[in-house]
């Protein structure tokens, strides 16, 4: 296994602007995140940072504003790619795909936010593209949603997407397991569809 950490879109916007983080709350996911990020330099895991773009008049993420500039833990870390993008996954017409594959890299550790958006279509975009995905469930989050088609709460969504990762897309770990996979070597466990969904199916 040839890893690579990608930090997704931990801007101010999710912090102090209007998108804040709600679950996992600032105090678990922003640690985490930082402490990811430490152990990637220390282990030689290349790191990619990936920060979101918008167009003038959006209401978020608007190139030099003070919600686009990524968060001072994460600005203030080393990088070996950074990378902006406009759309959800990281690999939508970026260069992130042959910056791995040129690299020799099969793996790709997700962290940042949110949860159902970026983070979510990054994990499905790269498996699609043949690569293995790991996915932080306490080093990434969400927040509340509420539109035409109803709503959930940051924690229920948050827990949803992980389940749904865990059962086809992504190994799902917390950061204390991702730490000490590195450190021994080890795979994380994964599942499937049929095992995600015997305990239903049988009852």
């Amino acid at each position: 296994m040839s890893r690579a950490l990608v930090v997704i879109d931990v801007q101010n916007e999710y912090v102090t602007g209007s998108l804040p983080i709600e679950f996992p709350s600032l105090k678990i996911s922003l640690p985490n995140i930082v402490r990811a990020m430490d152990a990637a330099c220390a282990a030689s895991i290349p790191i990619v940072i990936v920060q979101q773009v918008a167009a003038p008049g959006s209401p978020i993420f608007v190139k030099g504003g003070e919600g686009w500039k990524l968060h001072e833990l994460v600005a203030s870390r080393a990088r070996d790619h950074l990378i902006e993008k406009k759309l959800p996954s990281c690999f939508a017409n970026t260069d992130l795909a042959e910056w791995l594959d040129k690299r020799g890299i099969d793996t790709i550790t997700i962290v940042g936010y949110m949860t159902q958006n970026c983070d979510e279509s990054t994990a499905r975009d790269a498996v699609h593209r043949g690569f293995f995905v790991e996915f932080l469930s306490d080093a990434t989050g969400t927040l509340a949603l509420s539109n035409q088609a109803g709503a959930v709460s940051a924690q229920a969504l948050h827990e949803a997407i992980l389940v749904t990762l865990q059962s086809r897309f992504a190994a799902v770990a917390s950061t204390d397991e991702w730490l000490a996979s590195i450190a021994d070597h080890s795979d994380l466990p994964r599942s499937n569809i049929y095992a995600s969904t015997e305990v239903a199916r049988l009852q």
